[in-house]
């Protein structure tokens, strides 16, 4: 699958920032909900190696997802590690995610695999697996002030956003205010990447980076520079949200930046 590779990439991209970094910067605390750039590495781990036991061992996948009910899933990441940290937790985060890409790089694309919530596809769960790794990975980015240069592979997370614009109201117990707006974004290859029906008044146009950061809810929108014309396109950029769970708002404007480097 084109997206197991599209996930390593990425996983790498993270690696290459972290590899000559000293253990001190691990221990720095990001933007998002005051985790250190080692509780990030964890949190990534644990549910990499979980993506994992979907395609290996079904049996373990529901007795660990049994474990994070009963024990917290900050727990459970803190166990499968034994108290790695730094350079020792990136390597042992690496290493999984090359193991999760390989066995899902000859995955049955429409393979349905069981999970915490429904089930999906393997296609869609290792597109999951890309998504949080590139999301969790620009807190990263910030705290250590480093400008991330995306390549074209945040289209799968693009297409994520698009594909979830019923289940930003859904988990808002709300009804969508109309069709989704027409979404037209410039890749970082300079490509332009359309999606929707064009209704004539509703439309986001932009950079896909910023669109993917409003879309994980790692900026607000007011912090990006997408044109936002039309009440429907409007109201989705202020609570869109790509990922499962129960609701969650994005973060106010102005509370998640990069921070100045060094």
């Amino acid at each position: 699958m084109e997206q197991a590779d599209d996930f390593l990439e990425e996983s790498r991209a993270l690696f290459e920032l972290l590899a000559d970094r000293p253990d001190s910067d691990f221990d720095k605390v990001t933007l998002f909900k005051d985790w250190s750039v080692n509780d990030v590495l964890r949190h990534l781990h644990f549910w990499n190696w979980m993506a994992e036991l979907q395609l290996a061992d079904e049996a373990r996948l529901e007795a660990e997802l049994e474990a994070v009910g009963a024990k917290g899933m900050r727990v459970c990441e803190q166990e499968l590690v034994q108290g790695a940290s730094g350079a020792s937790l990136l390597a042992t985060w690496w290493k999984q995610a090359k193991k999760t890409a390989q066995i899902f790089a000859t995955a049955d694309p429409k393979a349905r695999l069981k999970w915490a919530g429904p089930s999906m596809s393997a296609r869609s769960s290792i597109t999951a697996r890309l998504m949080e790794t590139w999301a969790h990975g620009q807190e990263v980015y910030d705290v250590l002030g480093a400008e991330r240069e995306d390549a074209d592979r945040i289209r799968n997370i693009v297409v994520l956003g698009v594909n979830t614009y019923g289940w930003t109201y859904l988990v808002r117990k709300e009804d969508p205010p109309g069709p989704m707006p027409v979404v037209k974004l410039t890749a970082p290859s300079g490509e332009i990447w359309t999606f929707g029906d064009d209704d004539g008044t509703n439309l986001i146009e932009g950079s896909a980076t910023e669109f993917c950061q409003v879309v994980t809810q790692t900026r607000n929108v007011k912090d990006t520079a997408l044109k936002i014309a039309g009440p429907v396109a409007a109201d989705w950029m202020s609570k869109a949200q790509c990922f499962a769970g129960g609701r969650s708002d994005p973060p106010a404007p102005g509370t998640r930046f990069r921070h100045p480097a060094g």
